[in-house]
């Protein structure tokens, strides 16, 4: 085991606070948090506690509970025992605080770029003239100025994940919740909406939670990357530190010697939960 694995800090402890050993502020705590339906345990007394401004990816073999927890934090679906609080008040029904980004493509068809931006805008009250202005600023901030009018079916797929994100953030959300939003692009379209994405979070960093399957992705993304056990009854079975610096090119990252350490150690943790999850499917 490398020396990265072995400083690594308790899964409940944001690295801020781990590596000054005080308390830093956080943003999203999951406290003991177990999600059933009927008689099924999706994950069973979960904690994790996310600090303000983190980048936490969260990482787990197929069916373990990933989207159920971060559908948890959004409000979409309720724990059976255990709660969540985000800057500190208690979780109770869809969160206006929260943005999130989907798998799959989540614009109204029958709306232009823009009117899908200024969505979150409109049901939050904001008048038209300040909703347009916003959108067509977030619009160019992610590189599509000109498109304004166009309809998702007539934009590529990287410009519908460009939409998506100035969806999300033109809100100002305290959390961004990310279900796998890369992982139905090609791989070089898929580095450069990673790149984006890193560039408008360095802006002014708000709590982010990625859920993915691709450990290459948690890792050039994150702060920290959280291993979850094969469910049913999953659970939090370790925290891995990224101690990558910022800026990051996530082509670039994974050359880093310090990178493929740490892919070693985490996979080393993640190997033994995908084999129990295919036994179980089996």
């Amino acid at each position: 085991m490398t020396a990265l694995a072995q400083a690594r800090p308790r899964h409940d402890v944001p690295p801020a606070a781990a590596a000054t050993g005080g308390a830093a502020r956080t943003m999203v705590a999951i406290e003991r948090m177990t999600m059933a339906f009927g008689d099924f345990v999706a994950v069973r007394d979960v904690d994790i506690q996310v600090g303000d401004g983190e980048f936490l990816a969260i990482v787990g073999p197929t069916g373990c509970g990933k989207s159920t927890i971060l559908n948890a934090v959004a409000g979409l679906l309720t724990p059976a025992s255990g709660g969540v609080a985000i800057d500190g008040r208690a979780v109770a029904g869809v969160q206006g605080s929260v943005g999130y980004l989907f798998q799959q493509d989540a614009l109204l068809p029958w709306k232009t770029a823009l009117e899908n931006v200024e969505l979150g805008l409109r049901f939050r009250g904001v008048p038209g003239g300040e909703r347009g202005r916003r959108a067509r600023d977030w619009l160019a901030k992610v590189g599509l100025s000109g498109f304004e009018h166009r309809f998702p079916h007539q934009l590529s797929g990287g410009q519908r994940k460009r939409v998506q994100m100035a969806q999300a953030l033109i809100v100002e959300p305290k959390v961004i919740l990310m279900d796998e939003p890369f992982s139905a692009l090609d791989i070089h379209t898929r580095h450069l909406m990673q790149n984006e994405l890193l560039r408008l979070w360095q802006e002014d960093r708000r709590s982010v939670i990625l859920i993915t399957h691709d450990l290459e992705e948690a890792i050039a993304l994150g702060d920290r990357v959280v291993v979850l056990a094969s469910g049913p009854g999953s659970r939090v079975v370790e925290s891995f530190h990224v101690p990558l610096e910022r800026p990051r090119n996530v082509a670039e990252i994974k050359l880093d010697p310090r990178f493929t350490d740490l892919y070693r150690d985490i996979w080393a943790c993640l190997r033994g939960e995908v084999e129990k999850s295919y036994a179980y499917g089996d």
